[in-house]
């Protein structure tokens, strides 16, 4: 009896003594997103993080995040889409022959664009779920199908302008519902925004108690209670500076409530249903979920539909900030929306990857490409820096996975 139970409490006390080291894999890319705003903060002279600048970095990448979105679950899944930038072009392309060359009311010229979206991508995951064929080959046809037909559809010129309530929902602000109130030295800022603000940190902080509540139940190894309040403290300051900032310039850009709404909904999706369980588990091994019971092609399938409609989204906002839809629209966005992803923590051989990763990633693509406008860099140095973030991304993902298999 007691030569058996000696090893059981020394196992058990194992997790203990990991509890105070810093995952690196999880939370490098926030330390990384720091660094890299710190640095172009003062390399702008603070230019980076006056309001209307920030407000403009979320107007302008705004499209790039949704499609991030789809793209994470996608490759965490294990495959990949190389059509999203074609589809975002033919779904903007479609919504601008709806409401301009046809009159029709915009809500119906939405919806109708959303299914469209929605049925491009349940042509691609019927060849890649059913069919067998690999997604790299069924997207990459995607993109050149999808190209040649928005060039089709518009005659190669672009059409416009867009109604007031599309183009609002690109480019507009929320209105100062409650007023504005005095902060002192930050300047005023809207009452409401700043309840916004209030509310999605007791949100972040409510999700984040509960999940630690549900590892400790489980038996699992937790941060200290110490370190966990301390980051809950910076992501709050984080939350209220962004907040501030973007009350000072016009309030809350409707976009950025849609992201918003779309990064909550689709992280509940990915981490607390038994959808989001069968996508991690495809990508982690797909021969282990299929005799778990996971129905692998029916899963795939609604992904790829999701990563349509997320793109027609994404499609109407680009075109709308536009205020017309161009045959060159979402050029290279299925690069940019990739990049976020594997950027963002995501595996090369998925089952590994968060919605809030994919978005950090293209956060940090978007503070690079702006803040290296404002120091007057050329494009081919941005371009090259881009690169050399995507690289070493992956580079540190693959040297942290084999790290953790030497400690074992």
């Amino acid at each position: 009896m007691t030569t058996t139970t000696a090893p059981a409490k020394q196992e058990a006390a194992a997790p203990g003594r990991r509890r105070f080291s810093l995952n690196l894999r999880s939370s490098g890319i926030y330390i990384a997103f720091a660094l890299i705003v710190l640095l172009f903060s003062v390399l702008t002279d603070g230019a980076l993080l006056q309001p209307q600048n920030i407000s403009n970095i979320i107007v302008q990448n705004s499209y790039v995040l949704i499609l991030a979105i789809g793209m994470i679950l996608i490759i965490i899944a294990g495959h990949i889409d190389l059509s999203v930038g074609s589809v975002v072009a033919v779904t903007g392309a479609l919504a601008a022959v709806l409401m301009v060359n046809m009159g029709l009311a915009w809500p119906l010229a939405l919806g109708i664009t959303l299914v469209a979206g929605g049925l491009i991508g349940a042509w691609q995951g019927f060849w890649v779920a059913y069919f067998g064929i690999p997604a790299f080959i069924v997207t990459l046809a995607g993109m050149l199908l999808f190209r040649a037909l928005t060039m089709t559809v518009l005659g190669n010129q672009g059409i416009g302008p867009f109604p007031d309530e599309v183009r609002t929902l690109a480019n507009g602000f929320t209105d100062g519902y409650l007023g504005n109130i005095g902060l002192g030295p930050l300047g005023g800022a809207d009452l409401f925004s700043l309840i916004v603000g209030l509310l999605a940190i007791a949100g972040m902080a409510a999700s984040q108690w509960k999940a630690r509540k549900g590892r400790l139940g489980y038996g699992q190894a937790v941060e200290p209670i110490a370190l966990f309040t301390g980051k809950l403290v910076v992501g709050a300051v984080l939350i209220l500076f962004l907040v501030v900032q973007l009350a000072r310039f016009k309030n809350l850009p409707w976009v950025l409530v849609l992201l918003a709404a779309l990064v909550l909904g689709y992280s509940v999706l990915a981490g607390r249903t038994v959808f989001g369980r069968r996508i991690y588990a495809i990508g982690g091994n797909m021969q282990a979920a299929v005799l778990s019971g996971v129905k692998v092609k029916s899963v795939v399938f609604w992904l790829f539909v999701n990563m349509g409609v997320l793109s027609a989204i994404a499609g109407i906002i680009f075109a709308g900030r536009l205020n017309q839809a161009g045959p060159t629209a979402g050029n290279s966005f299925e690069l940019d929306a990739i990049a976020a992803a594997f950027i963002g923590g995501a595996a090369v051989q998925g089952g590994v990857g968060k919605v809030v990763g994919a978005i950090t990633g293209g956060l940090i693509m978007a503070v690079i490409n702006n803040g290296m406008s404002l120091i007057g860099s050329p494009s081919e140095r941005v371009m090259l820096v881009k690169g050399a973030v995507l690289l070493a991304a992956v580079a540190f993902d693959v040297w942290t996975k084999r790290r953790s298999g030497a400690g074992r």
